[in-house]
C-alpha cells in the first residue's frame, strides 16, 4: 500500500497527498468520500468549494420541512464536467466541511512554511 500524508478528515471522508519514496506529492489532493475519489489540483478544489456553495444556496429549501435535509437528493456539480454527484443536504454539508477544512489546512501550511517563515 502506498503512503499518504493526511491533510484533513471528518466522519464522511478524507483528503490527503500521496507520497512517493518518502516525498510528498503536493501538486494534487486526493479527496475520498462516499466510495468516491477525486484527484484535484488546489485550483480544482477551490472550484469544487464554489460549486458546493452554489448548491447549498440553490437547495436551501429545507428549513420549514419536517424531513429536515434527509428526504431528497439533488445533483452536485464537480470540477469534472462529465461527473455530478447525487447527494442530500446532510451529505453536502459533510462534503463542504471536508473541502473547506482541506483548503484551510493547505493555505495554513503554505503560509507557515512559505511566506511566514523567518
Amino acid at each position: 500500500m502506498r503512503e499518504i500524508e493526511q491533510i484533513y478528515h471528518n466522519n464522511f471522508g478524507i483528503a490527503f497527498y500521496w507520497k512517493d519514496h518518502n516525498t510528498t506529492i503536493s501538486d494534487k489532493v486526493q479527496l475520498v468520500f462516499k466510495e468516491t475519489g477525486f484527484y484535484f489540483t488546489v485550483q480544482e478544489l477551490n472550484h469544487f468549494c464554489d460549486l458546493i456553495e452554489d448548491s447549498m444556496i440553490e437547495n436551501a429549501c429545507c428549513e420549514a420541512c419536517e424531513m429536515k435535509y434527509s428526504c431528497h437528493k439533488f445533483l452536485l456539480k464537480t470540477p469534472c464536467n462529465s461527473i455530478d454527484l447525487a447527494v442530500n443536504m446532510t451529505e453536502l454539508k459533510s462534503i463542504k466541511d471536508l473541502v473547506e477544512g482541506s483548503l484551510f489546512k493547505i493555505e495554513l501550511d503554505e503560509y507557515i512554511y512559505g511566506v511566514g517563515m523567518n
